[in-house]
């Protein structure tokens, strides 16, 4: 499965740009023995110091695995930094009597608990959302590669937000699978006293009461709430990369919480986005992978609408 993914990627339109250097005038006309001498041809000493300094190729496995590597680092760290606003925000949802604001949460929880109450679910969050962002970034970069692939250069060019769109919904999809059980762990442990207060207590005591339904009773949920925020963050970012790409354009999103924990729940995505952005690209940045600019016009397509003679 995973060399037909990485044959189907080395043809992938996504990494067309790579070669649109010889396309974009920088190609000089060639010299011949006896011929006057032509300009030099950049584009051929372009592209292979641009295949260089990359220390892999686009679509083979140790770009797929180091894709989900930084999955595992931007999700998984960003998750476990933030498991006291996120324990205070749990609480507020399941309470909201108890728990009647941000500050007053935390001020319970430090009172009932300690600072090390703050602290639960920690192991959960960390190990779910590691597997989480394994499969959210890992797979979204296959199911692109995959889609584009079915669609053709013109109609990846075309159809390009609704890729990123399909492709993330459907990474999406069997990240909330792996992501499940641990999320139904933690949640168990932060919003139940007295339930348990570490993994290896809450796990065996869930399976010994519900067997594997009360790992997974909960995906339905998260697939409801993971999958579209999923897509708009990744399609949001891959058509905000085309602009800075074209017109460096800086976009800033705001939000305004209207019910309980939804507060504590734009910090988290705020942060975690950003931060989850930037660990992923420092990922890709410091092991060297192939980070092609976004999809050009391919030439068939300009030449059907006129724009090229």
């Amino acid at each position: 499965m995973f060399s037909s993914v990485a044959h189907l990627a080395r043809a992938n339109p996504f990494n067309a740009p790579h070669l649109q250097l010889v396309y974009d005038g920088l190609a000089g006309p060639c010299s011949s023995p006896a011929g006057p001498p032509g300009p030099p041809r950049r584009s051929r000493n372009l592209a292979a110091a641009a295949v260089e300094e990359y220390s892999c190729e686009y679509g083979s496995m140790k770009f797929y695995a180091l894709c989900g590597l930084g999955g595992i680092l931007s999700c998984g760290l960003t998750h476990t930094a933030v498991v006291p606003l996120d324990l205070v925000k749990c609480r507020m949802q399941v309470d909201p009597q108890k728990y009647k604001g941000i500050f007053n949460g935390f001020s319970i929880t430090l009172k009932e608990d300690g600072v090390r109450g703050l602290a639960k679910g920690w192991a959960p969050t960390f190990i779910g959302y590691s597997m989480q962002g394994l499969c959210k970034f890992g797979f979204y970069e296959i199911f692109k590669v995959v889609y584009s692939n079915m669609l053709g250069e013109e109609n990846t060019y075309l159809w390009r937000t609704s890729l990123y769109l399909a492709a993330s919904a459907s990474a999406e999809f069997f990240a909330d699978i792996a992501l499940a059980p641990m999320e139904a762990a933690k949640v168990r442990i932060q919003t139940q006293p007295g339930y348990a207060n570490t993994l290896r207590d809450a796990a065996p005591k869930m399976y010994k009461e519900e067997g594997l339904n009360a790992f997974y009773k909960g995906v339905a949920p998260l697939w409801m709430r993971q999958i579209p925020y999923t897509m708009m963050k990744f399609a949001c970012f891959e058509r905000t990369v085309e602009a800075l790409y074209k017109f460096v354009v800086l976009q800033r999103l705001g939000f305004k919480g209207v019910w309980k924990g939804l507060f504590a729940r734009i910090i988290m995505i705020g942060t975690l986005t950003a931060l989850q952005w930037f660990i992923y690209d420092s990922v890709k940045v410091y092991f060297r992978l192939p980070r092609p600019p976004p999809p050009e016009m391919p030439e068939s397509l300009k030449k059907k609408l006129g724009l090229t003679q």
